[in-house]
């Protein structure tokens, strides 16, 4: 039983690339900035990098020959990092949120649940309305359908219809997107 799990995913980073020692060819062909790439043996090549206190990184393993560059491989692997986050942090995240009606739903349920979606639509997130038919009440059928397109007719200057309303089970369900982005 670990007791850190910290540690593993440390090594697990460090490994995606070989530096220094760790490089097992006998030749590579090091890039350096602003000149063309040539090829050296490991050992001259990591004399270079020490000279400039940084790390041969393997870039390219599967390449004959190998393909090294010398770099700060912390600060590399920093710098990885921070994209990485900034990627996750541009990403949107579509929530669905759900309203739920009967085929007889008064008005003031219809309005109360109608300003819940406009809210939800200008957070930015997707609407999914649905009439819920319980026992004999899926003879109201037409009901459920003028209902949710009154719903989605309301609606029209924050969302838009993704899906008309649609019969599934005992739901019939009608899908609205967000006009904002």
């Amino acid at each position: 039983m670990r007791r850190n799990p910290r540690p593993f995913v440390k090594r697990e980073i460090e490994a995606q690339h070989r530096i220094n020692d760790k490089i097992f060819a006998t030749e590579v062909r090091l890039l350096t900035e602003g000149q063309e790439p040539q090829l050296l043996s490991v050992a001259k090549a990591i004399l270079l990098a020490e000279e400039q206190e940084l790390d041969l990184v393997e870039i390219s393993p599967n390449a004959k020959p190998p393909v090294c560059k010398i770099m700060d491989y912390k600060k590399f692997l920093y710098n990885q990092k921070r994209k990485q986050k900034e990627l996750k942090a541009k990403q949107s995240k579509i929530v669905v949120k759900e309203i739920r009606f009967g085929p007889n739903t008064d008005d003031h349920d219809f309005n109360f649940k109608l300003a819940h979606a406009k809210k939800f639509l200008e957070e930015g997130n997707k609407v999914k309305a649905y009439v819920f038919f319980r026992g004999r009440t899926i003879v109201f059928k037409d009901r459920g359908e003028i209902l949710l397109l009154k719903f989605a007719q309301e609606l029209a200057e924050v969302g838009v219809v993704e899906q008309l309303p649609k019969l599934e089970g005992k739901k019939m369900i009608l899908m609205i997107n967000s006009k904002k982005k």
